[in-house]
């Protein structure tokens, strides 16, 4: 159970919820299959899969959660061309032009025809709860990934106090000023070979590097020429690979061989204890590594956040 990414939201006040009120909450939300004329659904699944029943896996006061969400296929190419074979017959029987709001509800009419034999794609979304540290982490590639997955627990809870985390200073000056050593580095950080950088007037242009090194002269004179580095791959403690970028987007995650280890010592043959165990090796890492890089950015604006009294 390794995270892939990691897009973090902060609790902006006091928040609890204990293992089994929050998946009696869940439950009420379980995954169902689309009905025949149901073009997506979601709902909570069990985090262990075929290996488990509850859909909170609770492990050393962090929460488990995971987001199945099934959408049917139907191929854009072929419902125009069915709309259009449509439009074309009312047209040759009826002698009048089919206009665009007509056309509109032959599309409605097509998808509806379509949905009962359409192929399904399932997808799950995973996500932690992490009360203590103040934080919820969902293992998404895209912020609208992980808002989708925050909404749906928002509305099977009533109520997530979450926002993402506000930095005192913007993460691509910090970015920027590693390179051109303006920043000092920190010493968990080391550079990998991967960088973006972005002109940011208004119709600047975008540079992706990948196997270089950061500190060389070809990326110096980018920056130089006022460009900004907003995506750096990273490694942590030397212990975590990860390209992070300016909305403090965790992406392509890659647990070390430290992590790998520590797992395999671990005394257990069935697949649930295998589970545990590498979740619980990950947020342990992952709660480590969020607030060393919120403080190697210039630290965290919590003005706004209501601390336990």
């Amino acid at each position: 159970m390794w995270f892939r990414n990691a897009r973090v939201f902060r609790f902006t006040k006091p928040f609890d919820i204990s293992p089994e009120e929050l998946e009696e909450k869940l439950a009420a939300d379980a995954f169902k299959p689309c009905g025949p004329q149901e073009p997506a659904r979601h709902g909570w699944v069990p985090p262990l899969g075929k290996h488990g029943e509850v859909l909170v896996h609770s492990a050393g006061g962090y929460h488990l959660i995971a987001l199945r969400k099934e959408e049917k296929l139907l191929p854009a190419p072929v419902i125009k061309e069915l709309v259009e074979e449509k439009a074309e017959l009312i047209e040759q029987e009826q002698g009048r032009k089919v206009r665009k709001k007509e056309k509109d509800e032959l599309k409605e009419e097509v998808m509806l025809e379509m949905l009962p034999r359409a192929f399904s794609r399932n997808r799950r979304s995973f996500a932690y709860l992490a009360p203590a540290d103040g934080v919820l982490v969902v293992d998404a590639g895209s912020a609208k990934q992980a808002e989708d997955l925050a909404s749906a627990l928002r509305k099977s809870i009533g109520s997530l106090p979450v926002r993402p985390p506000v930095l005192e200073q913007a993460p691509a000056f910090t970015f920027t000023g590693w390179l051109n050593e303006s920043v000092d580095l920190p010493a968990a950080i080391e550079l990998g070979t991967e960088c973006e950088l972005k002109d940011p007037s208004e119709d600047g242009g975008v540079v992706r590097c990948k196997g270089l090194d950061l500190r060389a002269d070809e990326i110096q004179n980018h920056l130089e020429a006022g460009m900004q580095v907003t995506k750096l791959s990273l490694t942590w403690d030397e212990n975590v690979s990860f390209v992070l970028d300016e909305e403090f987007g965790i992406r392509r995650l890659k647990f070390g061989e430290t992590l790998q280890e520590k797992l395999d010592d671990v005394d257990a043959d069935d697949a649930a204890a295998k589970f545990d165990a590498a979740f619980s090796l990950m947020t342990l890492e992952l709660s480590r590594l969020i607030p060393g890089l919120l403080e190697a950015l210039g630290g965290e604006d919590r003005s706004a956040i209501v601390e336990e009294g």
